[in-house]
């Protein structure tokens, strides 16, 4: 059973390492920013082309570099041995994956809460909706991404692997998530594949903020199926974690 103490002390103790290690931190706070204020200015004479993309790659970057730190971080407890040594002690595999889920999504609020703030305050995306609603999206894309390396560790046995993973993990919904063409434009059987892929809801949701006033069924569809698959993901994690890399 999940025991809240346990996942608060793993919580604790993975924000305590990554408060040592500079250069994560930058990568997962600054990076999403930094993309989101270069491509602003890569269309400075067509602002209306960033409008139309800004609020998509909004909730694309953090997914992306959550995804990455993640699942090094996770790998590397794992062939430190620092995995192997927690799961002989009272704590279960449940344990682990939230308390790393908590630490990383404490890490996506304030990811979120700055690549959000830049965009519709400082680059100035036009949005119909609410700045919140944008955060909102923004915050479930970086805790999907943290729940896909959570789960893509567990089959890797290096860091270099763990980086492989992003080719066959995300690039495809990249690709399939209606960011370059409309989903329903592309061939018929990969659209009905990009209609199982967490990322296209995940833009769906973006668009529909950035295209409405008000919240719309379409939207509330687009929030829960991405949580549901991030918690779905998460679940995954725990059942295949292992302790050791073999």
């Amino acid at each position: 059973m999940l025991s809240p103490s346990r996942t608060l002390a793993t919580a604790a103790r993975v924000l305590r390492q990554l408060r040592h290690d500079p250069r994560s931190i930058a990568l997962m706070l600054l990076v999403p920013c930094l993309m989101l204020f270069l491509l602003r200015y890569v269309f400075d004479g067509s602002p209306q082309t960033f409008d139309a993309i800004g609020a998509s790659l909004l909730g694309i970057f953090p997914l992306i570099t959550m995804f990455l730190i993640t699942s090094i971080a996770t790998l590397r407890e794992r062939t430190s041995g620092t995995l192997e040594r927690l799961l002989a002690m009272p704590l279960g595999k449940a344990d682990l994956i939230a308390g790393y889920a908590l630490a990383f999504g404490l890490l996506a609020v304030v990811q979120s809460a700055l690549a959000t703030g830049l965009s519709v305050w400082f680059l100035g995306l036009d949005v119909a909706g609410s700045a919140w609603l944008l955060l909102l999206v923004a915050l479930l894309d970086a805790l999907l991404g943290t729940a896909l390396g959570l789960f893509v560790s567990a089959f890797a046995a290096s860091e270099f692997q763990a980086v492989q993973f992003m080719p066959a993990v995300i690039f495809p919904q990249l690709l399939l998530c209606g960011l370059f063409a409309p989903r329903d434009t592309m061939q018929p059987v990969l659209e009905g594949l990009s209609d199982v892929l967490p990322m296209s809801y995940a833009v769906d949701g973006m668009n529909e903020v950035l295209r409405r006033t008000d919240v719309t069924a379409d939207f509330v569809r687009d929030v829960l199926v991405v949580s549901a698959c991030a918690l779905l993901v998460l679940l995954l994690g725990a059942a295949t974690l292992r302790r050791r890399t073999a």
